[in-house]
């Protein structure tokens, strides 16, 4: 799949790699971008030969430091911009992708950058990495679900100090607070993710979609019903298994 603006896709044994590619720009999110991304997303989605996704950021900066404030914070009007961005559901998209999905985070991960990666299921971050949501401070708040995926991993209170005072987190404070899973050296992070990757991959792909959406899925029920999911899920894979 090629002949994107903003964004590279490669398919490789079995693993996505799509990198978010404005280096001069910082990777910031675009109107463009966002086009790029769902149409990247959709094919991943239904590619059954995908088993897993990797999501990165070309250059040495920036994961992606936020939407680009010449489309979005510029005439048109900012509300009527942030609507243009957001015509197309690229964050539920994101959050619809059965594959697990691994964020390699590096330099800035501001704004949309941090709100992309929420969408991942596994977060792994250079030592170099810095997170914050500015928006506040910008006059707007975040539209692409940051106020709600944000405490929903960090807590209530750690989220609502960054979104209201605009506090950045380093790649260490991120780990503590749990925003990421893991923090290398920059030079081992795209190595490490896709040695992660490849391990995914060498499992059972129905399994390991399954084990993501008990998780994903059970998280938002009562532990009564979300068992009864782990146990319908579980019945559905060994029903599959003996091909009924």
């Amino acid at each position: 799949m090629n002949g994107f603006q903003t964004v590279l896709y490669e398919k490789k044994d079995g693993v996505a790699h799509v990198t978010l590619h404005r280096p001069a720009a910082l990777n910031a999110f675009s109107i463009q971008m966002r086009d790029d991304l769902y149409a990247v997303l959709a094919a991943i989605k239904d590619d059954s030969e995908v088993r897993v996704v990797i999501l990165k950021g070309a250059g040495e900066k920036a994961f992606c430091a936020g939407a680009d404030l010449s489309e979005f914070l510029s005439a048109p009007p900012p509300v009527a911009a942030r609507q243009v961005r957001f015509a197309r559901d690229i964050w539920g998209l994101f959050l619809s992708i059965p594959q697990p999905m691994l964020a390699a985070l590096h330099g800035y991960v501001l704004g949309s950058g941090i709100e992309m990666s929420l969408c991942c299921d596994i977060r792994i971050a250079a030592a170099d990495a810095r997170f914050g949501l500015p928006e506040v401070a910008l006059g707007i708040i975040p539209a692409a679900g940051g106020t709600q995926t944000l405490p929903r991993v960090v807590g209530r209170s750690r989220a609502l100090e960054m979104l209201l005072t605009n506090r950045w987190l380093n790649a260490a404070e991120a780990e503590r607070v749990g925003l990421v899973n893991r923090v290398v050296p920059r030079e081992q992070l795209f190595p490490l993710v896709e040695e992660m990757a490849l391990a995914i991959v060498a499992l059972d792909p129905l399994a390991v979609r399954s084990a993501k959406e008990a998780v994903l899925r059970g998280l938002e029920l009562p532990l009564a019903a979300g068992l009864a999911l782990e146990s319908n899920l579980a019945a559905r894979l060994a029903a599959k298994r003996k091909g009924v």
